[in-house]
């Protein structure tokens, strides 16, 4: 087996760079890292094809004009198209040719979310588990205090005392409906074959009917994506918290929203690794989410805005999480992305 075909095979992006950060060649992981093909890859710089956050250009130039090696770990890197990756960074010098070296890009972003995941897991299943109990403690005694108000109603013969058991009554209603939604569906339901396109268009025709117009949706499509399993009206629901969400990042400043459809291969979710992934993603160009809200931001209850309920991205990742999958997010100031990663069933 020849050295090319042997890098072609490698999950690792391998590519033999110049000191003038031009490829001279690049292996099959490195195409599907920098989403371009390795005739675009030897023509173009690497500072037009995706920029590394941490290590600026020149310095990994001089790196390869002096001979040296290099190591940066948990490196951003942003590619032309914009898509966002963390990956491990070592530079080799190439021994037997000078002016050359080695250019290992190995990503994290998978081990990342999974600890990130099975943490999120953890620490959601313990919120949920709480405001289950809390929720039951909140709905025997609202129970009591309507029927305790139905009953008074009937033995008042002023009218005008009525207003105020009914006031009651209402008050109960809308409490229970608020406990009923911070709950959000708990059991899987039944999941048949959806196009998750005619989801996702249905979802952003109804946000385009009230969405400012200092705010465009963009549709990145992959429609050789198959159908998925799926409860089309909860992962309706789930993807409108999402987008809406992004909706409410633009308010003031306006912007646009991406959505985003790509399949991935050999995905872990949870404790169970997949053939075939959908990755949905909803980007905004907004002033990104607070870093202090990062770690609890699928919580009930948790929001950053003042008139925020806190339930929209809580339901969205329970929903996810009954369909088998997960919901991921990264921001930064001008780049906030939800990921939503569903399992895609293939034949055997």
């Amino acid at each position: 087996m020849d050295t090319q075909n042997l890098l072609n095979h490698l999950v690792t992006a391998v590519l033999v760079i110049d000191s003038g950060l031009k490829p001279c060649f690049a292996n099959a992981a490195a195409e599907q890292l920098l989403g371009t093909g390795s005739h675009r890859l030897s023509e173009q710089a690497l500072t037009d094809i995706f920029q590394l956050q941490e290590v600026p250009a020149t310095i990994l130039a001089d790196a390869v004009r002096q001979g040296l090696g290099l190591t940066v770990n948990t490196a951003s890197l942003v590619t032309f198209d914009g898509q966002h990756h963390t990956v491990d960074l070592t530079l080799i010098p190439l021994e037997n040719e000078p002016g050359l070296s080695l250019l290992e890009l190995r990503q994290v972003d998978q081990q990342r979310r999974i600890h990130q995941q099975l943490t999120q897991d953890a620490q959601q299943q313990a919120a949920q588990f709480l405001v289950r109990n809390l929720a039951h403690e909140i709905k025997n005694p609202l129970g009591g205090l309507r029927g305790a108000a139905q009953l008074l109603s009937r033995e008042l013969e002023d009218e005008s005392l009525k207003e105020f058991t009914t006031l009651i009554i209402e008050q109960a209603d809308r409490m229970r409906a608020l406990v009923d939604k911070l709950l959000g569906p708990q059991k899987p339901t039944a999941h048949l074959p959806h196009n998750i396109h005619e989801v996702a268009e249905k979802v952003i025709k109804l946000v385009e009917l009230s969405t400012p117009a200092n705010i465009r949706v963009i549709r990145d499509y992959d429609p050789s994506i198959p159908d998925i399993d799926l409860d089309a009206d909860q992962m309706q629901q789930a993807l409108l918290n999402i987008v809406q969400n992004a909706v409410q990042a633009l308010e003031n400043s306006g912007g646009t929203i991406t959505v985003r459809t790509r399949t991935s291969h050999q995905v872990t979710i949870g404790a169970q690794r997949h053939k075939l992934v959908l990755m949905l993603s909803v980007i905004d160009d907004g002033p990104g989410i607070p870093p202090e809200l990062m770690d609890t931001l699928f919580y009930p209850m948790v929001t950053g805005r003042e008139q925020g309920s806190g339930l929209g991205l809580s339901i969205a990742h329970n929903i996810a999480r009954l369909h088998g999958g997960r919901i991921d997010c990264d921001s930064a100031p001008g780049h906030t992305q939800f990921v939503l990663t569903l399992p895609i069933k293939t034949g055997k």
